[in-house]
């Protein structure tokens, strides 16, 4: 069985010896063998799971538990339980892709609305209603309200009611902050698009703003969640491949 040095290791991935020594700290990688000597002793596994994280870290995502998701599988993954790293895989995947829905159904509301072609029925829910259709926690609606990126009508009784209008903005509130943009910026940005019909809708999602209130590691959202998206697939190949190697 052929074994690797620290630095050895660090050369064929391309990263800095203590960047190997830091994943052993964070159990992302199985604890290397130690010689007499005490120089620690890499294998093959060791080789294909460091690749493993350069590729499940190349796009951040930080929203939504993404980076935890796909953070637990690499720990998983060097325990050598495959089958349940490939199962995480697939879940993660699961989930990219439909942030990526999200985001595409935003840009078409949002086109709708400053053109004016947008249609709203009657239908009126409570908020226990449309945290579920949305998927977004009761704590977070009442956040986003308290933060003025929604103004909810009550009925007589005092209860919130949803419209459809409110249904089609929390959907782009939600795209949004999955591109880690804060709060304050959302609410610039849907006052901007309110204001200027003209506005490139997938552009204004893609591009980076350069102030403080914009934190973001996916610059542009979409193209992120799509070179994720095809990383995530790359991984289930190597997952399988690594159960068969090394299981």
């Amino acid at each position: 069985m052929k074994t690797y040095k620290t630095a050895e290791v660090a050369a064929i991935i391309g990263i800095h010896p203590n960047t190997v020594r830091l994943y052993e700290k964070l159990k992302l990688i199985p604890k290397p063998e130690r010689l007499p000597n005490g120089y620690r002793v890499f294998t093959e596994f060791h080789i294909k799971q460091c690749k493993l994280i350069r590729l499940a870290f190349q796009v951040e995502i930080l929203q939504n538990g993404l980076r935890k998701k796909i953070a637990q599988m690499i720990m998983v993954s060097a325990t050598g339980d495959f089958v349940t790293a490939i199962a995480l895989t697939k879940n993660y995947l699961k989930q990219i892709r439909q942030e990526r829905h999200n985001a595409e159904e935003a840009i078409e509301i949002v086109k709708q609305i400053l053109s004016g072609s947008i249609r709203e029925n009657s239908r009126q829910l409570k908020r226990k209603d449309v945290s579920e259709l949305l998927d977004i926690s009761m704590d977070t609606l009442r956040n986003w309200e308290m933060n003025g990126l929604l103004t909810v009508k009550r009925k007589d009784n005092g209860y919130r009611v949803y419209t459809d209008e409110d249904i089609q903005r929390l959907k782009i509130i939600r795209s949004l902050r999955c591109a880690n943009y804060s709060l304050e910026a959302i609410l610039r940005l849907l006052q901007q698009l309110s204001q200027n019909p003209d506005t490139d809708i997938r552009a204004t999602l893609n591009t980076p703003k350069q102030t403080d209130d914009i934190i973001s590691v996916c610059d542009r959202l979409i193209v992120s969640l799509s070179e994720a998206e095809k990383n995530a697939a790359i991984i289930l190949d190597m997952l399988q491949d690594m159960k068969i190697q090394f299981s």
